[in-house]
């Protein structure tokens, strides 16, 4: 790479300024145009990592600014997971459900998973109906979706009939198109790369 002079340095400066005060402008006028305060819904799908970390994530931001949050766990709940073993510390802030029982592969009784599903749902309404919750977190709830073990209908019926301002995030592979529907935020995490395809297994604290 080649160095600059320093009035060609002056002028690549002076451009950058210019660029940045432009978009500083359209972010401004963006950031003042969404003047909306209103409890959203967030749905993390897709084959990529990275769907409940985002969610937990926001959990530690909720939690930050003194907000309550419930947490239902679909499908997990044969192994403790980080998540569970760090959130159980805050007793008063955030009340942490595994209402699975493992993996659909490992359980292998489609009648039982129904059962521990719905089981889940009724939960999570209790959650959805209470508006001392800042956010709720219903991790794994699109793989209960995909095997229609619970009636997607009625669950976005029970998401928007929630308090105005209680935040939901949703994680899971194959959310379903209805869902994606009624959602505020949707983000598909595709896989890169991933170190189980070279032999590597689960690590604590990176998958569970």
């Amino acid at each position: 790479m080649n160095e600059l002079n320093p009035s060609e340095t002056e002028a690549l400066n002076e451009r950058h300024r210019q660029r940045m005060e432009r978009k500083k402008a359209v972010i401004d006028a963006k950031i003042a145009a969404a003047d909306k305060q209103i409890g959203i819904i967030i749905v993390n799908t897709g084959n990529g990592k990275g769907k409940s970390s985002s969610a937990f994530g926001m959990v530690s931001r909720a939690l930050g600014h003194g907000m309550k949050v419930g947490v239902v766990q679909f499908i997990k709940g044969a192994m403790s997971t980080g998540e569970e073993k760090f959130l159980r510390r805050f007793p008063d802030e955030v009340s942490f459900h595994a209402m699975g029982e493992g993996y659909t592969w490992e359980t292998q009784n489609r009648e039982r998973d129904i059962a521990k599903a719905n089981e889940a749902w009724e939960l999570a309404r209790t959650f959805l109906r209470d508006p001392s919750y800042g956010m709720v977190v219903l991790d794994e709830l699109n793989i209960a979706l995909k095997y229609k073990y619970l009636d997607v209908d009625t669950v976005i019926a029970d998401l928007l009939d929630r308090p105005v301002m209680q935040h939901v995030v949703v994680t899971g592979r194959a959310a379903p198109p209805e869902l994606i529907a009624v959602a505020d935020t949707v983000t598909e995490m595709n896989v890169v790369k991933h170190a189980f395809k070279a032999g590597i297994a689960a690590q604590a604290g990176t998958e569970w």
